[in-house]
């Protein structure tokens, strides 16, 4: 073949470049193709569901659950060997609208018929007369990979009520977005056990839903599960090393206030601000990727200065503004709603440095200083809702003492290589 002309070869060059700098900027490195990863429920389909073969089965489920592209509701009601009996809706309902914190109420499915039953109302686990008829429940829900994430607690209070019920417990395993590697904060203490917080692991706990499952029925973590029937459909194609991009799955936000993937790797350590007094970013475009302030615009950019002094990984610092609005389905009541708030907003400059829980120990401690400037004596504004996050009183504790971040990140490590000796054996991947 002739060589191309040197113009030609310049414009390819330029071309070549110009995508490769086009990747770069996406926050996107070139990776070798590879097959996408099929979560449980695609690889359950592509059998025929035949591991619930003559089943009349209730779906714990909501909008996250699809296969392919349709929902594993109506995959199931047109199974012929699969009936489909009724419904569960963990919180923000079935369709994922509903706000956090916010009442599911029961209902029936407009398509198929089946009866739903909310699982964050008057009951946040089925009875038995909800289960009545069932062979099986079938878990089916996207985590965030997050300790005090309610998703995991409805889980396990349904696997409590299926062992009482004497049914099988299908857990179709996702994704973990964070991946499988990455495990750090506080264990959970007993005596701060709550719905944001069931389990004695860490805020980031790097398994997927079908890993915990094995590992809370194992190592008895709740009650009553030694003689369950647990079932996990393990995906296809996923590795630990993967967070949610490598899967080459669309982010479907699995609760209104997580709308992309950078917002839920940033979301184990930025949640803390829900506990203390300043806006976690809802009732705005970029919830807890920026933090609203109320003591002024020196006050942001005080806090920004020292963040960048310290080089936290992964992240970059601006400082911002913005008013909480009302938002029906994300933020129906934001705090500080109609107020302008000075704050910091966070830019994820290479996803995998990120350690997400430690950026938010960094956050809250440069935060916290300079509420002790502004004579803010309330900081943390919550102390219950802030220890249940947490799972311990510690990080308060530290907090008020004036420990440095290091000092509070030095704190768990021990606890936390105890717990990956204990989760070893029940990994699947």
């Amino acid at each position: 073949m002739p060589a191309l002309p040197p113009v030609y070869r310049m414009q390819l060059s330029t071309l070549g470049a110009l995508c490769l700098g086009l990747l770069v900027v996406a926050g996107c490195q070139p990776k070798s193709a590879a097959p996408p990863v099929r979560t449980g429920a695609e690889v359950l389909a592509a059998n025929d569901f035949r591991a619930l073969d003559g089943a009349r089965v209730g779906l714990i489920v909501n909008h996250t659950a699809r296969v392919d592209t349709a929902h594993l509701i109506d995959r199931v009601d047109r199974a012929p060997n699969v009936e489909l009996g009724a419904l569960f809706g963990p919180e923000h309902g079935l369709r994922g609208t509903a706000g956090a914190g916010e009442t599911v109420a029961d209902g029936h499915d407009e398509r198929t018929g089946a009866p739903i039953y909310s699982l964050y109302g008057d009951s946040p686990r089925p009875t038995p007369a909800e289960m009545t008829g069932l062979d099986a429940l079938v878990f089916d829900v996207q985590d965030v990979g997050t300790r005090f994430y309610t998703y995991i607690t409805t889980m396990g209070l349904a696997m409590q009520a299926a062992a009482e019920a004497d049914l099988r417990f299908v857990v179709l395993d996702r994704p973990n977005p964070l991946g499988g590697r990455y495990v750090s904060g506080f264990m959970m203490e007993p005596a701060h056990q709550s719905f944001v917080g069931r389990y004695p692991i860490p805020v980031a706990h790097g398994m997927t839903v079908g890993e915990l499952a094995r590992f809370i029925k194992a190592d008895g973590l709740l009650p009553g599960l030694q003689d369950l029937d647990l079932t996990v459909v393990p995906m296809t194609g996923w590795s630990r090393d993967m967070q949610w991009p490598d899967t080459q799955r669309e982010w479907t936000p699995p609760s209104p206030n997580l709308p992309t993937w950078e917002t839920a790797l940033v979301y184990p350590g930025m949640c803390f601000f829900e506990g203390v007094h300043v806006s976690e970013g809802r009732g705005s475009d970029h919830p807890f990727l920026q933090i609203g302030l109320p003591w002024g615009p020196d006050a942001a950019q005080a806090v920004v200065d020292t963040l960048r002094s310290r080089s936290v990984p992964g992240v970059a610092f601006d400082t911002t503004s913005f008013t909480p609005t009302s938002r029906p389905q994300a933020a129906p009541t934001p705090r500080f709603e109609g107020q302008m708030l000075h704050g910091f907003r966070l830019r994820v400059t290479d996803p995998d440095a990120v350690r997400p829980v430690e950026l938010g120990v960094h956050a809250l401690q440069a935060t916290h200083r300079r509420a002790q400037v502004e004579g803010d004596t309330a900081f943390v504004s919550r102390p219950d809702h802030f220890t249940r996050l947490a799972g311990t009183e510690a990080l308060r504790t530290l907090l008020a003492n004036g420990a440095s971040p290091d000092s509070i990140i030095a704190a768990w490590r021990n606890e936390v290589s105890a717990f990956r000796n204990r989760r070893a054996p029940h990994l699947l991947y």
